[in-house]
């Protein structure tokens, strides 16, 4: 008998036993103490865990630790959550949290026999694990200052309400061929992302007063690398039944012959646009209206930094950057203290990995900036801080090659002490291995990890240099790869090097000196070596 490939293992193991099946499981490991059969160890994405990387394990240490992920319902997290989360990462996580591109929060170092206490307090709070990982509909991002932006296309807020109630622990969706990510946004810069999403909506208000939505399916970034193609527009009171019908046709005729082709782009790409927009339409028994091209914010525009007029009377928002993502045990707490403080409540975080607070009231603004600077968390970041992003990279991923979260911080400091004049925000990313989790595919410059040889020919690891990549609607394109490995120990230099030629250039701005250094016109990548 030939023996089963990955993609068969995975779909015997969801059909012998749902994701959704296996929390009774992890009460009996918790409790026993047995070790994790390796198929629930599959299944245990279904509940947020991923087994993480040994780097920072001792050497006697044979625990197995996972990394575990909260799903925030729209970003969303109030002080009572904040508090429980700031305890689970001090108690369990060795003080670990960071923020997610999906708007959610991520803890490591999580033992199985801690889960129950964890999942318990979880609930407690209404926060949630399920469907924060495996071949489910993941956690729906969507604009963080929906609903109180004055600028607003249109407040999803209750559509995002509605579609969280259809995907939640979804029996009919429990078992899909692959993650199945979502996106629905009002917001006028445009700053959820809808050209590298499964399936969006991006509010659209057209010259004759009317709002409709712009539907997209198909995008991706790693093994799936295509922008979101156009399907049509629907009206908001529509979007759910586009969501229904759209997984449920992924579920049925979604490939699983692949894990590396089973997302719902390439079910688009294997059977065309034209079939897959019918067979939507006809499930739907209404065809999609037609509309001329948008113009969409540039990906290194979409942000909501800085304070802002609330729609609610009396209140302000306030958009700040968080180093990396990274926010910690202490960092919760202080939040929270701070929040208390001025009469806030709630924050939001950001698809790269930053956060709101929602409702500041408007004359405490400015002593809450003020504390939030004193942690580090930075209402006015300076343009390196406010939209570098890393992913979780060697320390704790499996497959990470390079490490990228201290390193990250790291650089975005380095390139603010040399250029502190400097204005234009500079979207970055720093990957730890070929995957596409932080999007280095889509920043200005992005950093993938790679392995190669060092001048001694001794194999290191380090980055792989990726230039010009954007989201834009239909102007978005890739970065490129520049055939230029960096040492970890060269990564800030290089990346100085890049500004600093630009400032010299005569570009208006650092997308078209990039599209020169990608074509080699002015300056050549030979002078970053």
């Amino acid at each position: 008998m030939a023996k089963e490939t990955a993609a068969q293992r995975v779909e015997r193991i969801k059909v012998e036993k749902s994701g959704l099946d296996v929390l009774e499981s992890i009460h009996h490991y918790a409790i026993s103490g047995e070790d994790v059969d390796p198929e629930d160890i599959d299944r245990f994405k279904w509940y947020g865990l991923y087994t993480q990387n040994k780097n920072l394990q001792a050497s006697d240490d044979e625990t197995l630790y996972f990394m575990l992920r909260v799903k925030l319902v729209q970003g969303a997290m109030n002080t009572t959550q904040i508090r429980i989360l700031s305890g689970i990462s001090k108690e369990f996580a060795r003080g670990t949290a960071h923020f997610t591109t999906r708007q959610s929060l991520q803890f490591h170092f999580i033992r199985v026999r801690d889960l129950p206490e964890i999942f318990y307090r979880l609930k407690s709070v209404g926060l949630t694990t399920v469907f924060a990982a495996g071949d489910v509909p993941r956690n729906i991002v969507t604009c963080p200052v929906s609903g109180v932006d004055e600028h607003e296309i249109y407040d999803v807020s209750k559509i995002v309400a509605q579609v969280n109630g259809y995907f939640d622990g979804n029996k009919d969706l429990v078992n899909l061929p692959r993650k199945y990510k979502v996106g629905i946004s009002g917001c006028a810069k445009h700053c959820m992302g809808h050209e590298i999403q499964d399936l969006s909506f991006t509010a659209v208000k057209f010259k004759d007063g009317r709002i409709l939505f712009d539907v997209t399916a198909g995008g991706g970034l790693a093994s799936n690398k295509q922008f979101a193609l156009h399907l049509g527009f629907v009206d908001a009171s529509r979007i759910l039944e586009v969501v229904k019908a759209v997984s449920i046709i992924y579920r049925i005729h979604g490939l699983r012959e692949n894990r590396r082709k089973a997302r719902l782009g390439h079910l688009i790409t294997a059977w065309g646009l034209e079939k897959f927009k019918a067979e939507v339409e006809n499930s739907l028994g209404f065809i999609f209206e037609e509309g001329e091209a948008q113009e969409y914010t540039p990906y290194a525009k979409r942000e909501h930094f800085g304070v802002h007029k609330s729609k609610v009377n009396g209140d302000s928002f306030v958009g700040c950057a968080v180093n990396g993502g990274n926010i910690g045990a202490k960092g919760l707490e202080d939040l929270a203290n701070i929040l208390e403080k001025h009469g806030a409540t709630t924050i939001k975080a950001t698809t790269t990995q930053n956060l709101v607070v929602i409702d500041v009231p408007s004359d405490a603004t400015a002593s809450l900036v003020d504390d939030l600077d004193a942690i580090n968390i930075d209402a006015n970041p300076n343009p390196f801080k406010a939209r570098t992003i890393s992913c979780t990279g060697m320390k704790f991923c499996k497959l990470g090659i390079s490490e990228t979260k201290d390193a990250a911080i790291s650089l975005a400091e380095h390139l603010h002490e040399k250029f502190p004049d400097f204005q234009e925000t500079v979207s970055i990313s720093m990957n730890g291995c070929p995957n596409s989790c932080a999007h280095p595919n889509i920043v200005d410059i992005g950093l993938v990890g790679a392995k190669f040889k060092d001048e001694n020919g001794e194999t290191i690891s380090g980055f792989e240099l990726v230039l010009g990549g954007t989201l834009e609607g239909d102007k978005s394109r890739y970065g490129e790869k520049m055939k230029l490995k960096i040492e970890p120990k060269n990564v800030n230099s290089t990346l100085e090097k890049i500004i600093a030629s630009y400032i010299k250039s005569s570009k208006k701005y650092i997308g078209l000196f990039l599209k020169d250094l990608i074509e080699g016109d002015e300056f050549t990548i030979y002078d970053l070596k």
